[in-house]
């Protein structure tokens, strides 16, 4: 039964039970643990209760042990009312029984029953555990920093699980230097220490001080590489995560896990490496990763963003067990590269299967409309939204339908769909309108517009250069000079524009009038040349 319990087949220690049982063998105290700790790892509530009913058959209503074990299995199932009735009905109980009551409560987010249940508790039995079970709910919570460094400050002794709580907690409230100042009192520090420093600055955008204390750590694991990694693709040093990754694979004892591979795949994506993305995906193959849930997502969503649609098409159709992001990240991909027919195809075959959608899926198949000019699809998709699944569209729903009509020159049709949007739009739906009125040349319908922008001192530079180029179109100057001193007033910069390319394995950026590439000369003579 103990070998089962801790196999990957936990239900076959229930059956030997079971056995045990039908033989006449008598069963004790240990007989019961054992089966209750299985029924925990399963998940089993109904399995647990019946062994629950035989316990107090048997006549072991005042173990406190057994009882200890009961609670556990409630709360490990997510029955925690259930664990505190035991606990109530216990006549005698120890600091077990009052843990198990508090973490569970904080595992569930009751974290104001947890405190009463702790108040309760004799002082005598407190221990590190309970100090540490409320610590982490308070730091877990919404009641913010001062809280949890109350009862951090409180507690009579503490452990390394203290000072990571509390260090954590100073990360997740963006405190870098108390978690600085905190890290650096921390007596004997181990990986997890390090690897929430890592984590923490990485998150806040200083990915310098990140990758200073990578360094200096002296053993390293999977999670600390997955901190660094995810803060450089977060920060847009994707270039650097790939680093790392590959650093793993040729120098490391360390494993790549799941999360190692979707940070290198998004990695990819972000660089639009797309041979790295194949030999990813064959060494995702070659160690047994399974191809589905987030990593068939980042999968798909990868060979999209680097132009592989039909690579991208494929890993889609080989997913056995297809959720609807899934779908999503294939009707995106499709979106994406034009490709709206083939799009609203496979939102057709989400309806005709009747699975699941969600607002991701809509803005997904809408903005494939959009960019190929489907309107009376784009249309029918909105009307199924709002008709057959009775859903309310958001604000990135409708600007997608204005997006639709704009697109397809219906400027005034698009005026009217805003003036009858039930929400108010936002600086994007007007940005929409008003490259609409500026590719058909609306004027007369643009000119109001800029107000709405203007009004909403919204601090995007793009939508004043956007109006700015509208009055500069028809000659309108004095427009063209008020729209510029206003950027000046609110110290907005127009965002310059730039282009990549990869050659034989290396990425070249260009932005305009750039100089500053080594081969700039030779830049220049071929541009000439074709311009000629």
């Amino acid at each position: 039964m103990k070998s089962f319990s801790y196999s990957n087949d936990p239900y076959k220690a229930f059956e030997v039970f079971c056995l045990m049982i039908e033989n006449g063998v008598c069963v004790d105290e240990y007989s019961l643990s054992i089966v209750l700790k299985a029924c925990s790892r399963m998940g089993f509530v109904k399995h647990g209760m019946q062994v629950h009913g035989l316990l107090r058959k048997l006549g072991f209503g005042s173990d406190v042990f057994l009882h200890n074990c009961l609670i556990s299995m409630y709360v490990r199932c997510g029955c925690v009312e259930y664990g505190h009735q035991v606990f109530d009905r216990m006549s005698m109980r120890d600091s077990v029984s009052y843990n198990t009551m508090i973490d569970g409560y904080v595992k569930c987010g009751m974290l104001d029953v947890a405190c009463r249940v702790f108040d309760f508790m004799p002082m005598e039995m407190r221990n590190l555990v309970s100090w540490n079970a409320m610590l982490n709910g308070y730091v877990k919570s919404d009641q913010g920093f001062d809280v949890a460094w109350e009862m951090f400050d409180k507690m009579p002794e503490r452990d390394l699980v203290s000072w990571n709580l509390m260090l954590y907690c100073c990360v997740k409230t963006g405190n870098a230097e108390k978690a600085t100042a905190l890290f650096d009192m921390i007596p004997k520090k181990d990986v997890v220490s390090w690897a929430i420093m890592v984590d923490g600055y990485a998150k806040i955008g200083r990915i310098d001080i990140a990758r200073r204390f990578f360094n200096d750590m002296p053993e390293r694991d999977v999670i600390s590489c997955n901190a660094i990694m995810a803060g450089y693709v977060k920060n847009g040093h994707c270039l650097e995560a790939f680093k790392v990754f590959h650093d793993m694979l040729r120098g490391s004892s360390l494993a790549p896990d799941s999360t190692t591979v979707l940070i290198a795949l998004s990695a990819v994506a972000e660089l639009g490496y797309i041979d790295e993305g194949i030999a990813l995906h064959c060494y995702i193959e070659e160690n047994g990763f399974l191809v589905a849930g987030k990593l068939g997502v980042a999968l798909i969503d990868m060979y999209a963003k680097c132009g592989g649609v039909d690579s991208a098409m494929d890993v889609f159709n080989e997913i056995q067990e297809k959720t609807v992001d899934h779908w999503n990240a294939m009707i995106g991909g499709l979106a994406v590269h034009g490709f709206g027919d083939l799009a609203f195809q496979l939102f057709m075959e989400m309806e005709r299967l009747s699975l699941d959608v969600d607002d991701i899926t809509f803005i997904a198949v809408l903005n494939a409309c959009g960019h190929s000019g489907l309107v009376k699809e784009g249309m029918i998709c909105f009307e199924i939204m709002r008709r057959a699944h009775h859903m309310e569209p958001k604000l990135q729903h409708y600007g997608c339908m204005v997006d639709i009509l704009s697109r397809a020159g219906h400027v005034e049709e698009a005026i009217k769909f805003v003036d009858e949007m039930p929400i108010c739009p936002n600086d994007v739906v007007w940005r929409t309108l008003l490259s609409s009125c500026r590719n058909q040349e609306s004027f007369h319908i643009g000119d109001p517009m800029d107000k709405q922008l203007i009004g909403l001192n919204y601090h995007n530079s793009s939508s004043y250069v956007l109006l700015s180029n509208i009055y500069a179109q028809f000659g309108k100057w004095d427009y063209v000079r008020r729209v510029r001193t206003i950027m000046k007033e609110r110290d907005l910069k127009k965002i310059v524009g730039s282009s990549r390319i990869e050659l034989q394995g290396i990425v070249h950026e260009f932005s305009v009038g750039d100089k500053t590439h080594d081969q700039v000369d030779e830049i220049y003579s071929t541009l000439q040349m074709v311009c000629v």
